[in-house]
């Protein structure tokens, strides 16, 4: 039997029609920038997440940088982010001219930990930023409380979290600014690039609204210096169609993860996930000394997985400049070494979630 890591075939056949109607009217009006699909779906999205705005931006990526941005993130300044996340949470920081302050996160949870973040906070420290790894949510009730008593910001990077809850509320919309990815395999994902940026503050909004585009509201007006960064409406018609099923869709995920939690309890040496029905399980993510010998494993019996991720940032090339070694982070890169994230997808049938498990047994018996 084959089982794709990742399909997006279930969720594309189930709104085929509602796209292609969507896109074609766009097709038909002739104003592929900043129209009303746009302005439509930053309602939708804003409502839907429990934040006053949303603007709409061209990438994930691009909604954290502005997001620090806006909230007057610079050089000089620090942000405290997890060792344990993609690389864009850092490059972000890089962008603004802010300093990078990881920390190590929780060896259960595998987020942000937060009295590594108290630890961490100096006379520099502006914003802290949590990510919502693998769909599920950090503490904001520690984050938060931090940051007010020290006077800090907190920029969330929900690219993983959509739908994800925090004592019944929405991720995304605890921060000061936060900032999200539509990217295709994200929980809400568009047909190509695509992201957002979720705020409280009016203020924030209309800067927001001014920076993606040049910075200008009045065509060829510039008082500001900005960026080209806007969701196209052709990726805002597909992704306020998707946000109409991503409720549906995330109980597809939860029910798949709750048979893994179940089947695979006690197999092997494996971890499994924090058990949380607040996740909304972006990823499926086990822990194992065997991972390259299970992947190999799987792989032969026609199972897909992947490692999020392989590198952490500190040990990248790319900050090799920083001078990070591996040690100044022992769980992150014990993560690393261990993470295997197993097929999940809303569409995945019973019988091929039962066929991951057994081959998942299958491999450990021998061991």
């Amino acid at each position: 039997m084959s089982v794709p890591f990742c399909s997006l075939k279930y969720a594309h056949d189930q709104i085929k029609r509602d796209v292609e109607k969507a896109i074609n009217a766009v097709y038909r009006r002739g104003q592929f920038i900043l129209g009303a699909e746009v302005e439509a779906f930053e309602k939708e999205y804003a409502a839907y997440g429990g934040t006053k705005y949303c603007i709409g931006v061209a990438s994930g990526l691009d909604a954290l940088y502005l997001s620090l941005h806006l909230l007057g993130v610079g050089p000089g300044d620090e942000v405290i982010v997890p060792a344990h996340t993609y690389i864009a949470s850092w490059l972000a920081i890089t962008r603004t001219g802010a300093k990078i302050v990881p920390v190590d996160v929780d060896p259960g949870t595998m987020l942000m930990n937060a009295t590594h973040v108290k630890m961490a906070i100096n006379k520099n420290t502006k914003a802290i930023m949590p990510v919502h790894l693998y769909g599920a949510s950090c503490d904001m009730s520690q984050l938060t409380a931090i940051a007010k008593k020290n006077n800090l910001y907190i920029v969330e990077d929900n690219a993983q979290g959509h739908g994800a809850t925090w004592k019944d509320k929405k991720t995304g919309s605890f921060g000061d600014c936060n900032a999200t990815s539509f990217y295709p395999t994200k929980n809400l994902g568009a047909l190509g690039d695509g992201g957002a940026i979720t705020t409280d503050s009016k203020e924030l909004a209309e800067k927001a609204i001014s920076l993606r585009n040049y910075g200008s509201t009045d065509r060829f007006t510039n008082p500001v210096l900005g960026i080209n960064s806007r969701l196209d409406e052709l990726q805002a018609a597909a992704v306020r169609i998707k946000l109409r099923y991503l409720d549906e869709w995330n109980e597809k995920r939860r029910a798949i993860a709750q048979t893994y939690l179940t089947q695979l309890k006690g197999v092997g040496d494996i971890m499994l996930p924090t058990e949380s029905y607040a996740s909304v399980f972006h990823l499926f993510v086990i822990r194992t000394q065997h991972r390259e010998d299970l992947r190999s494993f799987l792989f032969k019996k026609g199972i897909g997985t992947m490692v999020h991720y392989p590198i952490p940032p500190h040990l990248q090339g790319a900050y090799k400049s920083m001078n990070f070694k591996k040690g100044d982070f022992p769980v992150s890169e014990k993560l690393a070494e261990m993470v295997l994230s197993l097929p999940m997808w809303p569409g995945l049938e019973s019988e091929q979630v039962e066929w991951v498990v057994n081959q998942v047994k299958e491999f450990f018996e021998s061991k």
